[in-house]
């Protein structure tokens, strides 16, 4: 599990980009999905995370330019956990609040992303099965 004071310290010293985008996803203001920040899940920490379509929202520096292992490994988890995770660039954020809206929204009325153990393709039926 991801450590719930290093959560506690990154709400409060979140990035100019994440406090904007914070603005824009806090107290279900953007179609009334109730998004959570600084959120832990497994032994990750996500920017933002709406839980009831499972979409996880990141919000990228420079740091993050060429994805790490460690990077592709979390997303990854992620996915395998029926996240679906978008991200953003910081100058994206800053410079363009009405598009990232509308990218989020329109990820969020995809169909739910179901976890990897269940969308696994059911066995092929062994010889004799079904006819």
């Amino acid at each position: 599990m991801a450590d719930s004071n290093l959560a506690r310290r990154l709400r409060r010293d979140m990035t100019e980009a994440e406090k904007v985008m914070w603005r824009l996803l806090r107290a279900r203001q953007l179609s009334g999905y109730k998004f959570r920040r600084q959120e832990p899940i497994g032994r990750y920490i996500v920017d933002f995370v709406c839980f009831q379509p499972r979409l996880v929202v990141e919000v990228d520096g420079g740091q993050h330019a060429d994805p790490t292992r460690y990077e592709e490994e979390r997303t990854g988890f992620l996915e395998r956990e029926g996240f679906r995770v978008q991200r953003f660039w910081n100058n994206e954020v800053l410079e363009n609040r009405e598009g990232v809206c509308l990218k989020i929204l329109e990820v969020l009325a995809l169909p739910p992303h179901p976890p990897a153990a269940s969308r696994r393709a059911p066995p092929s039926p062994t010889r004799g099965e079904g006819k």
